[in-house]
């Protein structure tokens, strides 16, 4: 079975794709995408330790973001059902895409009108809040991209989507961290030099700048409907049986099963057993990334960066670098095919880690070397991440859209994210250097993956 995403001759029709439509219509999603994610909790970790909130209680926190790992649980309400007024308006996507966007909003302003440091409690609601709505939104936008346009574009569409994505990143983490570290008037260190105004307004910026995906939401285009296939004949046989019982309470049961259970079948259909080492691949590819990513800014902090220093180099040159990463993934990918560069990507992204316990062994706080192991870190992430959207969207079926990208979007963060939030623990108990190590090192199993992938799809 060979891989379905195309390659492509020569380096000039492989940027071509970049100037297409559906490819720019992809950056301005992905910024309305990548602005809630920081909010939730990178951004809002800086808010928590300047409150003096400890270092395992903001691991435990990160958990928050969860809720982008079980968004495979309400993804099949937006394959399903139409939005009464607003679908109507603006169509399917875009109508539940509008939705998302002001549950975003509120949750933002909702995070701003609370004091961390005198209700910690309702700060993390509203983060769980945010996180629910950013992750409906990024489960229409996946949908959206997967409707969009064919399987050629999607190395294009991935990585235009992350530019944007990084950008909005750049927005919701160097840009809050410089607006609260403007405002901040009050002298001092921990609690006494704490300055609730200045991350409220931080915050507040945040709501207004989602405004850019709302206008984006407004004029791009609706996506074609996918055309119909004809119906599995097993599903066909239990509706007909569902029909024949002239039960109607039969029917619930039948319509969960058909948008909840199918979506499910239908890829263990497609892959049999392949699919177990592709689910494999999809919980892990993303480990060292994600499980490092939850004490980075913690460990610059710790290192005496100040606030503004980890915003514009953690935040606005890393991400750049980061935008390049994609775009350079979108063109390999496009020439040599998804699967190698996936490969690449992991190899990368795991030894990129042990950069930053370098860093911690010689205690660094000198900028240059930040700004190095930054630009490894993030050329590394962007390869990988475009790499990795690329494949996702090729194992899925257009007629489940929503429901199977979220699920394989799902399981990809719920064993990172879960283990991400032992990492104050495992740094309290050990060192800096011993936890950016062992994020490398588990890694490795990605890589064999990857070649077990690589060899069963193309028997």
């Amino acid at each position: 079975m060979s891989h379905p995403i195309e390659k492509q001759n020569s380096w000039r029709d492989a940027f071509q794709v970049y100037l297409s439509r559906p490819a720019i219509t992809m950056f301005f999603l992905g910024y309305s995408s990548g602005l809630p994610i920081l909010l939730v909790f990178s951004t809002l970790s800086i808010w928590l330790r300047e409150v003096e909130i400890s270092r395992a209680d903001i691991g435990f926190f990160s958990w928050i973001a969860l809720a982008y790992g079980f968004k495979f649980v309400w993804a099949p309400l937006i394959d399903a059902v139409k939005l009464p007024v607003l679908c109507n308006l603006l169509g399917r996507r875009r109508g539940w895409l509008f939705f998302a966007q002001c549950l975003v909003i509120l949750a933002i302003c909702g995070i701003a009108f609370n004091d961390a440091a005198i209700d910690a409690t309702t700060t993390a609601m509203m983060a769980a809040a945010l996180a629910f709505a950013g992750a409906t939104q990024d489960i229409v936008i996946d949908a959206y991209r997967i409707e969009r346009a064919d399987e050629s574009y999607q190395g294009a569409m991935a990585a235009t989507y992350t530019a944007g994505y990084r950008i909005a990143m750049i927005l919701a983490g160097a840009g809050a961290l410089e607006i609260a570290g403007l405002l901040d008037v009050v002298e001092g260190d921990g609690l006494a030099g704490y300055d609730y105004n200045a991350w409220k307004w931080a915050y507040l910026s945040m709501a207004f700048a989602m405004g850019i995906g709302i206008i984006a939401t407004l004029v791009i285009k609706e996506p074609d409907q996918p055309e119909q296939q004809e119906a599995d004949p097993w599903l066909s046989e239990i509706e007909h049986k569902v029909e024949e019982t002239q039960n109607p309470a039969l029917k619930p049961f039948f319509w969960i099963f058909h948008h909840f259970i199918w979506p499910i079948i239908d890829f263990v259909q497609r892959y049999r057993m392949i699919a177990i080492v592709i689910l494999a691949l999809i919980a892990t590819y993303r480990i060292s990334d994600i499980v490092m990513g939850v004490m980075a800014n913690v460990f610059y902090t710790d290192l005496g960066f100040a606030k503004e220093e980890i915003g514009r180099f953690s935040k606005v040159f890393g991400l750049i670098v980061t935008i390049g990463g994609t775009f350079l993934g979108g063109l390999l990918i496009r020439r040599y095919g998804v699967l190698k560069i996936l490969l690449i990507g992991a190899i990368l992204a795991a030894g990129s880690n042990l950069l930053f316990a370098y860093m911690a062994y010689i205690q660094s706080s000198n900028l240059t070397t930040l700004a190095l192991v930054i630009s490894a870190d993030n050329l590394s992430a962007g390869i990988a991440s475009a790499a990795f959207i690329a494949y996702l969207s090729s194992l899925v079926n257009k007629q489940f859209s929503a429901s199977q990208y979220a699920l394989y979007t799902s399981i990809m963060v719920i064993l990172p994210k879960f283990l991400g939030g032992f990492s104050g623990i495992v740094v309290d108990a050990s060192s800096w250097e011993v936890f950016f190590i062992g994020t490398a090192l588990i890694g490795i199993p990605v890589i064999f993956l990857i070649l077990a992938v690589e060899k069963l799809t193309n028997k």
